[in-house]
């Protein structure tokens, strides 16, 4: 038995489908991705999982069982915070057990060991206003994974976080998944996904490509990914780099460009070459391997930050 399995799942806002057929499986104890820009269908997905929206049609099931027969059995933290400010951390996890039926006595037994799991002991009687974006981020994966949950929902839990912050974030991930808890990650950034055991890649409410992040890269990446950055950004720029690039595709974003190649070494020579020919001076130009943002960007030709919503 799969912790979740998703069947031919549809979901429809105003005659549009957010979700279009789609199919997945996490297993026990697995640290499952899904990856994709704003408004692909991923939060729409885990809210359905979470017994916080109904689908159209399709089948979704959570250790065989629907989702809202499931909930002793699920965490979901949101996007959007909702521990109270007004309140000490200790008071914010006390406050969710009485929801969940806990005696006020249950509630401050377990207390302890879920501020110490997420790290919190020390800071349990501060006012989550004072907290860090970190600090709270934690607080709130503190209110999901009270005992019995199997299934734990993350929806973008590190945005606004400082790479220190993130790095601290999913070493406490890690030790949540030797409890055996299924994590199922939404995610719109390649390097958070990275750290999966296996990722799912969704657009317009279709997962198109699934594996882990090593046999997607193998499966659908190049080589090599060249970055450029330049003093202007202007279309010829960018008709310069479609010559050096697998099937003419150029990634752009906020500081340059990514180009594909096969032959990353001497294509790198030529591409500052043709620039400086052009008149363009070439500020930093880097050769690395691909990265899941680069596999999806080669499968649906657009950055995951392009769309909005």
């Amino acid at each position: 038995m799969f912790a979740v399995h998703v069947e031919n799942l549809v979901k429809t806002y105003d005659s549009q489908r957010v979700l279009d057929g789609v199919n997945l499986d996490v297993t026990e104890g697995e640290f499952y991705a899904l990856m994709g820009p704003n408004g692909s269908g991923k939060t729409t997905l885990a809210s359905i999982i979470a017994a916080v929206k109904t689908q159209d049609s399709g089948i979704v099931e959570v250790y065989g069982k629907k989702p809202a027969q499931a909930k002793e059995f699920i965490g979901y933290v949101p996007q959007e915070n909702f521990s109270s400010p007004k309140l000490s951390g200790r008071e914010n996890i006390v406050y969710f057990a009485n929801l969940l039926g806990y005696s006020r006595g249950q509630a401050n037994q377990l207390v302890v060991e879920m501020l110490q799991s997420v790290g919190l002991s020390e800071e349990a009687d501060k006012r989550v206003a004072k907290y860090s974006g970190g600090m709270r981020k934690r607080l709130e994966i503190a209110t999901a994974i009270f005992p019995g949950i199997k299934v734990l929902i993350l929806d973008e839990p590190t945005t606004g976080l400082d790479p220190a912050a993130r790095r601290s974030f999913f070493s406490m991930i890690q030790g949540i998944m030797d409890k055996k808890t299924s994590i199922i990650l939404i995610t719109h950034i390649g390097s958070d996904a990275e750290l999966a055991s296996r990722v799912g890649l969704i657009d317009n409410g279709r997962v198109i490509a699934e594996g882990t992040p090593d046999e997607l890269k193998r499966k659908h990446a190049v080589e090599d990914v060249i970055t450029v950055e330049t003093a202007v950004k202007a279309d010829s720029v960018l008709s310069v780099l479609k010559g050096y690039s697998i099937n003419g595709k150029v990634a752009e974003s906020e500081t340059g460009y990514k180009i594909y190649s096969q032959n990353g070494d001497r294509v790198l020579a030529d591409v500052v070459r043709s620039l400086d020919q052009a008149g363009y001076k070439v500020i930093r130009i880097e050769m690395a391997r691909p990265t899941l943002e680069d596999v999806f960007f080669r499968l649906t030709e657009r950055n995951l930050q392009e769309a909005t919503g």
